[in-house]
Protein backbone atom coordinates (compact mmCIF):
# COMPACT_ATOMS: atom_id res chain seq x y z
CA UNK A 1 0.00 0.00 0.00
CA UNK A 2 2.75 2.51 0.47
CA UNK A 3 4.19 1.87 -3.05
CA UNK A 4 0.47 2.46 -4.40
CA UNK A 5 0.13 6.21 -1.86
CA UNK A 6 4.06 6.48 -3.87
CA UNK A 7 2.06 6.47 -6.95
CA UNK A 8 -0.49 8.98 -6.21
CA UNK A 9 1.47 11.26 -4.12
CA UNK A 10 4.72 11.66 -4.29
CA UNK A 11 6.32 14.57 -6.97
CA UNK A 12 5.89 13.01 -10.28
CA UNK A 13 9.62 14.90 -11.25
CA UNK A 14 11.26 12.58 -8.24
CA UNK A 15 9.20 9.75 -8.68
CA UNK A 16 9.24 9.42 -12.38
CA UNK A 17 13.40 9.59 -12.47
CA UNK A 18 12.87 6.97 -9.47
CA UNK A 19 11.50 4.61 -11.28
CA UNK A 20 12.75 5.16 -14.55
CA UNK A 21 16.76 5.39 -13.94
CA UNK A 22 16.73 1.59 -13.10
CA UNK A 23 14.71 0.34 -15.53
CA UNK A 24 16.58 2.50 -18.44
CA UNK A 25 19.77 0.79 -16.70
CA UNK A 26 18.10 -2.56 -16.61
CA UNK A 27 17.61 -2.14 -20.61
CA UNK A 28 20.77 -1.11 -21.39
CA UNK A 29 22.02 -4.10 -19.57
CA UNK A 30 19.61 -6.46 -21.04
CA UNK A 31 20.74 -5.42 -24.45
CA UNK A 32 24.61 -5.75 -23.19
CA UNK A 33 23.27 -9.73 -23.56
CA UNK A 34 23.24 -9.87 -27.45
CA UNK A 35 25.49 -7.04 -28.00
CA UNK A 36 28.70 -8.39 -25.51
CA UNK A 37 27.95 -11.47 -27.76
CA UNK A 38 28.61 -9.44 -30.53
CA UNK A 39 31.54 -7.80 -29.85
CA UNK A 40 33.21 -11.29 -28.19
CA UNK A 41 32.15 -13.31 -31.56
CA UNK A 42 33.21 -10.34 -33.94
CA UNK A 43 36.69 -11.10 -32.53
CA UNK A 44 37.46 -14.55 -32.90
CA UNK A 45 40.38 -14.74 -34.79
CA UNK A 46 39.94 -15.13 -38.89
CA UNK A 47 36.12 -15.95 -38.52
CA UNK A 48 35.22 -12.88 -36.67
CA UNK A 49 33.11 -11.75 -39.33
CA UNK A 50 31.73 -14.38 -40.72
CA UNK A 51 30.65 -15.27 -37.11
CA UNK A 52 28.89 -11.79 -36.63
CA UNK A 53 26.46 -12.24 -39.71
CA UNK A 54 25.55 -15.60 -38.71
CA UNK A 55 24.63 -13.97 -35.09
CA UNK A 56 23.00 -11.50 -37.10
CA UNK A 57 21.20 -13.83 -38.93
CA UNK A 58 19.85 -15.18 -35.49
CA UNK A 59 18.44 -12.33 -34.24
CA UNK A 60 15.24 -12.33 -35.98
CA UNK A 61 13.79 -15.17 -34.27
CA UNK A 62 15.39 -13.77 -30.91
CA UNK A 63 13.39 -11.19 -31.42
CA UNK A 64 10.30 -12.96 -31.87
CA UNK A 65 10.89 -14.97 -28.86
CA UNK A 66 11.63 -11.56 -26.76
CA UNK A 67 7.73 -10.16 -29.36
CA UNK A 68 5.78 -13.05 -27.01
CA UNK A 69 7.40 -12.20 -23.80
CA UNK A 70 5.89 -8.72 -24.31
CA UNK A 71 2.36 -9.54 -25.74
CA UNK A 72 1.91 -11.18 -22.34
CA UNK A 73 4.22 -9.30 -20.30
CA UNK A 74 3.73 -5.52 -21.17
CA UNK A 75 0.25 -6.19 -21.78
CA UNK A 76 -0.73 -7.92 -18.60
CA UNK A 77 1.52 -5.16 -16.39
CA UNK A 78 -0.17 -2.31 -17.77
CA UNK A 79 -3.58 -3.98 -17.06
CA UNK A 80 -2.26 -5.30 -13.37
CA UNK A 81 -1.06 -1.31 -12.55
CA UNK A 82 -4.72 0.60 -13.53
CA UNK A 83 -6.23 -2.23 -11.67
CA UNK A 84 -3.91 -1.50 -8.72
CA UNK A 85 -4.83 2.00 -9.33
CA UNK A 86 -8.58 1.24 -8.75
CA UNK A 87 -7.22 -0.61 -5.73
CA UNK A 88 -8.51 -4.14 -6.91
CA UNK A 89 -5.44 -5.62 -6.02
CA UNK A 90 -7.44 -9.29 -6.47
CA UNK A 91 -8.10 -8.66 -10.42
CA UNK A 92 -4.14 -7.47 -10.40
CA UNK A 93 -2.88 -11.18 -9.18
CA UNK A 94 -5.29 -12.42 -11.43
CA UNK A 95 -3.72 -10.94 -14.25
CA UNK A 96 -0.24 -12.00 -12.91
CA UNK A 97 -1.56 -15.59 -12.65
CA UNK A 98 -2.74 -15.77 -16.31
CA UNK A 99 0.41 -14.17 -17.66
CA UNK A 100 2.66 -16.41 -16.14
CA UNK A 101 0.48 -19.22 -17.91
CA UNK A 102 0.92 -17.55 -21.05
CA UNK A 103 4.68 -17.39 -20.90
CA UNK A 104 4.89 -20.84 -20.48
CA UNK A 105 3.04 -22.10 -22.82
CA UNK A 106 4.55 -19.59 -25.24
CA UNK A 107 7.96 -20.93 -24.57
CA UNK A 108 7.23 -24.64 -25.11
CA UNK A 109 5.58 -23.62 -28.68
CA UNK A 110 8.09 -21.62 -29.99
CA UNK A 111 10.84 -23.68 -28.65
CA UNK A 112 9.55 -26.89 -30.43
CA UNK A 113 8.53 -24.90 -33.61
CA UNK A 114 12.39 -23.11 -34.24
CA UNK A 115 14.04 -26.11 -33.21
CA UNK A 116 12.38 -28.27 -36.50
CA UNK A 117 12.61 -25.40 -38.37
CA UNK A 118 15.66 -23.20 -37.61
CA UNK A 119 18.10 -23.96 -40.92
CA UNK A 120 15.12 -23.54 -43.02
CA UNK A 121 14.17 -20.09 -41.44
CA UNK A 122 17.81 -19.38 -41.03
CA UNK A 123 18.46 -19.34 -44.92
CA UNK A 124 15.06 -17.21 -45.34
CA UNK A 125 16.61 -14.64 -42.99
CA UNK A 126 19.61 -13.98 -45.10
CA UNK A 127 22.26 -17.03 -43.29
CA UNK A 128 24.46 -18.07 -46.60
CA UNK A 129 26.11 -21.57 -47.07
CA UNK A 130 29.08 -19.61 -45.37
CA UNK A 131 27.56 -18.25 -42.45
CA UNK A 132 25.10 -20.72 -41.75
CA UNK A 133 26.74 -23.48 -39.75
CA UNK A 134 27.35 -20.18 -37.00
CA UNK A 135 23.90 -19.23 -37.48
CA UNK A 136 22.48 -22.59 -36.56
CA UNK A 137 24.94 -23.53 -33.63
CA UNK A 138 24.27 -20.48 -31.86
CA UNK A 139 20.23 -20.71 -32.06
CA UNK A 140 20.07 -24.42 -31.55
CA UNK A 141 21.32 -24.05 -27.91
CA UNK A 142 19.55 -20.68 -27.44
CA UNK A 143 16.57 -22.04 -28.19
CA UNK A 144 16.84 -24.61 -25.27
CA UNK A 145 16.32 -21.46 -22.78
CA UNK A 146 13.35 -20.41 -24.30
CA UNK A 147 11.07 -20.05 -21.27
CA UNK A 148 14.21 -18.44 -19.45
CA UNK A 149 13.80 -15.43 -21.54
CA UNK A 150 10.24 -15.46 -21.30
CA UNK A 151 9.52 -15.53 -17.72
CA UNK A 152 12.88 -13.27 -16.92
CA UNK A 153 11.43 -10.37 -19.67
CA UNK A 154 7.70 -11.03 -19.29
CA UNK A 155 7.05 -10.93 -14.99
CA UNK A 156 9.93 -8.56 -14.32
CA UNK A 157 7.76 -5.77 -16.40
CA UNK A 158 5.08 -6.57 -12.93
CA UNK A 159 8.22 -5.90 -10.57
CA UNK A 160 8.50 -2.94 -12.52
CA UNK A 161 4.92 -1.46 -12.66
CA UNK A 162 4.62 -2.34 -8.50
CA UNK A 163 7.22 0.38 -8.28
CA UNK A 164 10.27 -2.41 -7.79
CA UNK A 165 12.51 -0.09 -10.44
CA UNK A 166 15.54 -1.41 -8.28
CA UNK A 167 14.54 -5.06 -7.98
CA UNK A 168 13.69 -4.90 -11.51
CA UNK A 169 17.15 -3.58 -12.63
CA UNK A 170 18.63 -6.02 -10.33
CA UNK A 171 16.93 -9.27 -12.41
CA UNK A 172 18.65 -7.70 -15.85
CA UNK A 173 22.03 -6.76 -13.97
CA UNK A 174 22.79 -10.25 -12.59
CA UNK A 175 22.24 -12.21 -15.64
CA UNK A 176 23.80 -9.22 -18.39
CA UNK A 177 26.97 -9.01 -15.37
CA UNK A 178 27.22 -13.28 -15.53
CA UNK A 179 26.79 -12.81 -19.63
CA UNK A 180 29.77 -10.79 -19.50
CA UNK A 181 32.19 -12.95 -17.66
CA UNK A 182 30.51 -16.17 -19.11
CA UNK A 183 31.33 -15.27 -22.64
CA UNK A 184 35.09 -15.05 -23.00
CA UNK A 185 35.49 -18.33 -21.08
CA UNK A 186 33.11 -20.16 -23.23
CA UNK A 187 33.98 -18.67 -26.46
CA UNK A 188 37.96 -18.71 -26.02
CA UNK A 189 39.37 -20.30 -22.81
CA UNK A 190 36.90 -23.33 -23.92
CA UNK A 191 36.84 -22.91 -27.80
CA UNK A 192 33.20 -22.99 -28.18
CA UNK A 193 33.05 -20.08 -30.59
CA UNK A 194 29.36 -19.33 -31.17
CA UNK A 195 28.26 -21.96 -29.14
CA UNK A 196 29.98 -20.58 -26.02
CA UNK A 197 28.00 -17.51 -26.83
CA UNK A 198 25.08 -18.89 -26.50
CA UNK A 199 25.47 -21.44 -24.08
CA UNK A 200 26.98 -18.05 -21.67
CA UNK A 201 23.80 -16.35 -22.49
CA UNK A 202 20.72 -19.30 -21.83
CA UNK A 203 22.33 -19.91 -18.17
CA UNK A 204 22.94 -15.77 -17.78
CA UNK A 205 18.74 -16.06 -18.54
CA UNK A 206 18.26 -18.59 -16.29
CA UNK A 207 19.78 -17.05 -13.07
CA UNK A 208 18.06 -14.02 -13.85
CA UNK A 209 14.62 -16.20 -13.76
CA UNK A 210 15.03 -17.37 -10.55
CA UNK A 211 15.50 -14.20 -9.30
CA UNK A 212 12.13 -12.95 -10.68
CA UNK A 213 9.98 -15.73 -9.07
CA UNK A 214 11.94 -15.96 -5.94
CA UNK A 215 10.56 -12.16 -6.00
CA UNK A 216 7.07 -12.64 -7.13
CA UNK A 217 6.84 -15.85 -4.56
CA UNK A 218 8.23 -13.93 -1.74
CA UNK A 219 6.99 -11.83 1.04
CA UNK A 220 8.22 -8.09 -0.30
CA UNK A 221 5.67 -8.06 -3.68
CA UNK A 222 2.67 -6.62 -3.32
CA UNK A 223 1.32 -8.64 -5.98
CA UNK A 224 2.18 -12.55 -5.44
CA UNK A 225 2.04 -15.62 -8.81
CA UNK A 226 -0.80 -17.80 -7.07
CA UNK A 227 -1.20 -21.27 -8.41
CA UNK A 228 -5.13 -20.48 -8.35
CA UNK A 229 -4.47 -18.06 -10.37
CA UNK A 230 -2.36 -19.88 -13.12
CA UNK A 231 -5.83 -21.46 -14.45
CA UNK A 232 -6.22 -19.47 -17.80
CA UNK A 233 -9.54 -16.69 -17.53
CA UNK A 234 -10.64 -16.26 -20.96
CA UNK A 235 -11.86 -12.09 -20.21
CA UNK A 236 -8.56 -11.94 -18.35
CA UNK A 237 -6.32 -13.15 -21.52
CA UNK A 238 -8.13 -11.28 -23.74
CA UNK A 239 -7.58 -7.55 -22.33
CA UNK A 240 -4.37 -8.67 -21.71
CA UNK A 241 -3.53 -10.16 -25.22
CA UNK A 242 -5.44 -6.41 -26.77
CA UNK A 243 -3.55 -4.48 -24.81
CA UNK A 244 -0.17 -6.27 -25.17
CA UNK A 245 -0.26 -6.85 -29.47
CA UNK A 246 1.10 -3.68 -29.59
CA UNK A 247 4.56 -4.13 -28.03
CA UNK A 248 4.18 -7.80 -29.56
CA UNK A 249 3.90 -5.57 -32.91
CA UNK A 250 6.51 -3.62 -32.45
CA UNK A 251 8.90 -6.73 -31.85
CA UNK A 252 7.36 -8.78 -34.20
CA UNK A 253 7.65 -6.30 -37.15
CA UNK A 254 11.53 -5.92 -35.89
CA UNK A 255 12.29 -9.30 -36.64
CA UNK A 256 10.40 -8.98 -40.54
CA UNK A 257 12.80 -5.68 -40.89
CA UNK A 258 15.81 -7.21 -40.15
CA UNK A 259 14.67 -10.50 -41.94
CA UNK A 260 14.50 -7.96 -44.96
CA UNK A 261 17.75 -6.09 -44.87
CA UNK A 262 19.93 -9.04 -44.18
CA UNK A 263 18.36 -10.82 -47.16
CA UNK A 264 18.90 -6.94 -49.17
CA UNK A 265 22.22 -6.76 -47.94
CA UNK A 266 23.30 -10.31 -49.02
CA UNK A 267 21.25 -9.57 -52.24
CA UNK A 268 22.94 -6.00 -53.02
CA UNK A 269 26.26 -6.78 -51.38
CA UNK A 270 27.66 -9.53 -49.23
CA UNK A 271 28.45 -11.59 -46.16
CA UNK A 272 30.30 -8.04 -45.25
CA UNK A 273 27.08 -6.19 -45.38
CA UNK A 274 24.96 -8.73 -43.56
CA UNK A 275 27.64 -8.32 -40.49
CA UNK A 276 27.15 -4.69 -40.88
CA UNK A 277 23.47 -4.85 -40.36
CA UNK A 278 24.31 -6.93 -37.32
CA UNK A 279 26.42 -4.11 -35.84
CA UNK A 280 23.48 -1.29 -37.07
CA UNK A 281 20.81 -3.00 -35.63
CA UNK A 282 22.78 -3.17 -32.39
CA UNK A 283 23.42 0.18 -32.28
CA UNK A 284 19.59 1.13 -33.14
CA UNK A 285 18.84 -0.64 -30.00
CA UNK A 286 21.22 1.41 -28.19
CA UNK A 287 19.01 4.15 -28.45
CA UNK A 288 16.06 2.71 -28.68
CA UNK A 289 16.17 0.28 -25.11
CA UNK A 290 17.22 3.41 -23.35
CA UNK A 291 14.20 5.46 -24.40
CA UNK A 292 11.74 2.49 -23.79
CA UNK A 293 13.12 1.82 -20.52
CA UNK A 294 12.40 5.72 -19.64
CA UNK A 295 9.15 5.10 -21.17
CA UNK A 296 8.10 1.59 -18.86
CA UNK A 297 9.57 3.35 -15.82
CA UNK A 298 6.54 6.62 -16.36
CA UNK A 299 4.31 3.81 -17.15
CA UNK A 300 3.39 2.94 -13.90
CA UNK A 301 3.12 6.45 -12.99
CA UNK A 302 0.84 7.74 -15.84
CA UNK A 303 -1.09 4.11 -15.58
CA UNK A 304 -1.57 4.43 -11.72
CA UNK A 305 -2.83 8.07 -11.78
CA UNK A 306 -5.06 7.34 -14.76
CA UNK A 307 -6.70 4.46 -12.80
CA UNK A 308 -7.20 6.79 -10.11
CA UNK A 309 -8.14 9.88 -12.23
CA UNK A 310 -5.68 12.00 -11.24
CA UNK A 311 -5.47 13.36 -15.00
CA UNK A 312 -3.30 16.37 -13.16
CA UNK A 313 -0.71 13.50 -12.78
CA UNK A 314 -0.85 12.03 -15.69
CA UNK A 315 -0.26 15.01 -17.56
CA UNK A 316 2.94 15.99 -15.47
CA UNK A 317 4.28 12.49 -15.94
CA UNK A 318 3.84 12.17 -19.65
CA UNK A 319 5.33 16.07 -20.11
CA UNK A 320 8.05 15.11 -18.37
CA UNK A 321 8.82 11.70 -20.46
CA UNK A 322 8.51 13.20 -23.76
CA UNK A 323 11.22 16.10 -23.03
CA UNK A 324 13.55 13.39 -21.97
CA UNK A 325 13.11 11.58 -24.54
CA UNK A 326 13.60 13.41 -27.20
CA UNK A 327 16.72 15.13 -25.59
CA UNK A 328 18.12 11.59 -25.12
CA UNK A 329 17.43 10.35 -28.85
CA UNK A 330 19.29 14.12 -30.60
CA UNK A 331 22.38 13.99 -28.27
CA UNK A 332 22.73 10.17 -28.90
CA UNK A 333 22.57 10.08 -32.63
CA UNK A 334 24.70 13.50 -32.85
CA UNK A 335 27.51 11.33 -30.93
CA UNK A 336 27.70 8.81 -33.70
CA UNK A 337 27.33 11.30 -36.70
CA UNK A 338 30.26 12.75 -35.41
CA UNK A 339 32.09 9.68 -34.34
CA UNK A 340 31.26 6.71 -36.36
CA UNK A 341 34.46 4.92 -36.48
CA UNK A 342 35.15 4.41 -32.44
CA UNK A 343 31.35 2.82 -32.61
CA UNK A 344 31.99 0.48 -35.06
CA UNK A 345 35.19 -0.46 -33.88
CA UNK A 346 33.47 -1.65 -30.58
CA UNK A 347 32.50 -4.73 -32.57
CA UNK A 348 35.09 -5.47 -35.10
CA UNK A 349 39.02 -4.96 -36.20
CA UNK A 350 38.17 -5.99 -39.70
CA UNK A 351 39.41 -2.45 -41.56
CA UNK A 352 37.54 -3.18 -44.55
CA UNK A 353 33.97 -3.68 -42.67
CA UNK A 354 34.41 -0.52 -40.94
CA UNK A 355 35.34 1.28 -43.87
CA UNK A 356 32.07 0.64 -45.99
CA UNK A 357 30.17 1.37 -42.28
CA UNK A 358 31.29 4.59 -41.87
CA UNK A 359 28.63 6.63 -44.15
CA UNK A 360 26.37 4.06 -43.48
CA UNK A 361 25.62 4.48 -40.04
CA UNK A 362 25.99 8.24 -40.26
CA UNK A 363 22.66 7.41 -43.20
CA UNK A 364 20.92 4.92 -41.34
CA UNK A 365 21.00 6.39 -37.51
CA UNK A 366 19.81 9.71 -38.64
CA UNK A 367 16.46 9.15 -38.26
CA UNK A 368 16.52 7.93 -34.60
CA UNK A 369 17.13 11.30 -33.75
CA UNK A 370 12.44 11.81 -33.30
CA UNK A 371 12.45 8.54 -32.26
CA UNK A 372 12.30 10.45 -28.55
CA UNK A 373 8.71 11.55 -29.39
CA UNK A 374 7.79 8.54 -31.31
CA UNK A 375 8.58 6.46 -27.99
CA UNK A 376 6.82 8.90 -25.11
CA UNK A 377 3.72 8.94 -27.16
CA UNK A 378 2.98 5.38 -28.19
CA UNK A 379 3.78 3.75 -24.62
CA UNK A 380 1.54 6.80 -23.07
CA UNK A 381 -0.79 5.13 -25.11
CA UNK A 382 -0.18 1.86 -23.95
CA UNK A 383 -0.56 3.15 -20.19
CA UNK A 384 -3.67 4.72 -21.05
CA UNK A 385 -5.41 1.40 -22.13
CA UNK A 386 -5.22 2.68 -25.80
CA UNK A 387 -4.88 -0.61 -27.46
CA UNK A 388 -6.08 -0.26 -30.79
CA UNK A 389 -4.21 3.68 -31.88
CA UNK A 390 -1.08 1.89 -29.77
CA UNK A 391 -1.08 -1.16 -32.28
CA UNK A 392 -1.95 1.02 -35.56
CA UNK A 393 1.18 3.31 -34.55
CA UNK A 394 3.22 0.04 -33.80
CA UNK A 395 2.27 -1.06 -37.53
CA UNK A 396 3.09 2.26 -39.23
CA UNK A 397 6.34 2.48 -38.74
CA UNK A 398 7.71 -0.76 -39.89
CA UNK A 399 5.10 -2.49 -41.35
CA UNK A 400 3.31 0.68 -43.37
CA UNK A 401 6.26 2.68 -44.27
CA UNK A 402 9.88 1.03 -43.67
CA UNK A 403 9.21 -2.71 -44.99
CA UNK A 404 7.77 -1.70 -48.54
CA UNK A 405 10.48 1.37 -48.12
CA UNK A 406 13.28 -1.41 -47.95
CA UNK A 407 11.88 -3.29 -51.27
CA UNK A 408 11.23 -0.09 -53.08
CA UNK A 409 14.09 1.97 -52.60
CA UNK A 410 16.66 -0.64 -53.56
CA UNK A 411 15.58 -0.34 -57.09
CA UNK A 412 15.47 3.13 -58.03
CA UNK A 413 17.86 4.80 -59.76
CA UNK A 414 19.75 1.58 -58.89
CA UNK A 415 20.87 2.79 -55.38
CA UNK A 416 20.58 -0.41 -54.22
CA UNK A 417 22.50 -0.51 -50.13
CA UNK A 418 22.31 2.85 -50.31
CA UNK A 419 18.33 2.39 -50.99
CA UNK A 420 18.31 -0.10 -47.96
CA UNK A 421 19.55 2.28 -45.38
CA UNK A 422 17.77 5.21 -46.79
CA UNK A 423 14.30 3.00 -46.12
CA UNK A 424 15.34 3.37 -42.16
CA UNK A 425 15.55 7.46 -41.48
CA UNK A 426 12.45 8.42 -43.70
CA UNK A 427 9.95 6.27 -42.26
CA UNK A 428 11.56 6.92 -38.48
CA UNK A 429 10.25 10.40 -39.87
CA UNK A 430 7.76 9.93 -40.62
CA UNK A 431 6.38 7.99 -38.11
CA UNK A 432 7.64 10.32 -35.22
CA UNK A 433 5.58 12.90 -36.94
CA UNK A 434 2.09 10.96 -37.22
CA UNK A 435 2.44 9.80 -33.92
CA UNK A 436 3.02 13.20 -31.86
CA UNK A 437 0.49 14.58 -34.12
CA UNK A 438 -2.05 11.59 -33.46
CA UNK A 439 -1.35 11.89 -29.31
CA UNK A 440 -1.77 15.70 -29.24
CA UNK A 441 -5.37 15.41 -30.66
CA UNK A 442 -6.31 11.92 -28.82
CA UNK A 443 -4.67 12.58 -25.51
CA UNK A 444 -6.91 15.52 -25.09
CA UNK A 445 -10.26 14.06 -25.85
CA UNK A 446 -9.01 10.75 -23.50
CA UNK A 447 -8.17 13.05 -20.50
CA UNK A 448 -11.49 15.13 -20.93
CA UNK A 449 -13.59 12.06 -20.65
Amino acid sequence: MDKNNQLETAPIGKLVFKLAIPTVMAQLVNLLYNIVDRIYVGRIPEIGSLSLAGLGVTFPIILLVSAFAMLAGMGGASRAAVSMGEKDNDKAEKILGNCTMLLIIFSVVLAVVFMLTKNQILMKFGASEATLPYASDYISIYLVGTIFVQIALGLNLFITNQGFAKTSMMTVCIGAVLNIVLDPIFIYVFGMGVKGAALATIISQGVSCLWVLKFLTGKKTILKIRLKNLVLDGKIVTSVLSLGVSPFIMQATECLIQLTFNNGMLKYGNDLYVALMSILFSLTQLIWMPLNGFSQGAQPVIGYNYGAKRFDRVKKAFKLQFTVSICFSLFAVALVEVFPTAFLKMFTNDQELIDIGINSTRLFLAGMSVMGAQCACQQTFLALGEAKISMFLACLRKIILLFPLALILPNIANMGVWGLLLAEPVSDVVAASCTTIMFTIRSRKILKQ
